[in-house]
């Protein structure tokens, strides 16, 4: 849900799901393909990570922030450019609004946080299958490793960062949405 931009809150369940899952399973199978070179594996990639993710995404999003679903399109997004701004919406009887999505935003941070001993675990495996990779393996597996390693480390190292920055603006919005 903290990933989950703001353009893709302007669309409907179905739509959140498609942007969600279609993305996911485009990454994730551009990394088959580079790796092995096999565009059937990269389309399982694409289609089995594509659905799994098209399910949760919107799922997720609705368990967390259940009043997005009484806004129309445009106030969602809104509220969600304001909150992740750290302004007041443009519309004052939006501020209820910003105050549930920030919680939302909040609870999974907190969710996404139990699982950080997760990522540091696969990190070291995936440092392991690298190196292995660049001793052993064709240029596409070690330039793939070597991409996932970097992605596992911007996940323990920048992420955090990022998310504290956006949970303070979430702050900011909510503060200046309070009378």
């Amino acid at each position: 849900m903290i990933l989950v931009p703001g353009w893709l809150w302007q669309r409907g369940t179905v739509g959140r799901g498609v942007g969600a899952g279609l993305a996911t399973g485009v990454f994730f199978g551009a990394f088959v393909l580079v790796e092995s070179g096999a565009w059937a594996g990269a389309m399982v990639v694409l289609v089995v990570l594509g659905l799994f993710y098209a399910i949760r995404v919107p799922r997720r999003m609705s368990r967390l922030w259940p009043e997005a679903e009484d806004l129309s399109r445009a106030d969602r997004a809104a509220v969600v450019r304001a909150t992740r701004r750290g302004e007041p919406p443009a519309d004052p009887g939006l501020a209820p609004s910003v105050v549930a999505y920030a919680d939302a935003l909040r609870r999974a941070a907190e969710e996404d946080r139990l699982r950080r001993w997760v990522v540091l675990v696969v990190t070291l495996l995936v440092i392991a299958l690298a190196g292995y990779d660049t001793l052993t393996g064709t240029t596409g597996e070690m330039i793939s490793s070597w991409l996932v390693v970097a992605l596992c480390l911007a996940d323990l190292v920048w992420w955090p960062r990022r998310r504290a920055r956006l949970l303070d603006r979430a702050g900011r919005a909510v503060a200046s949405a309070r009378p």
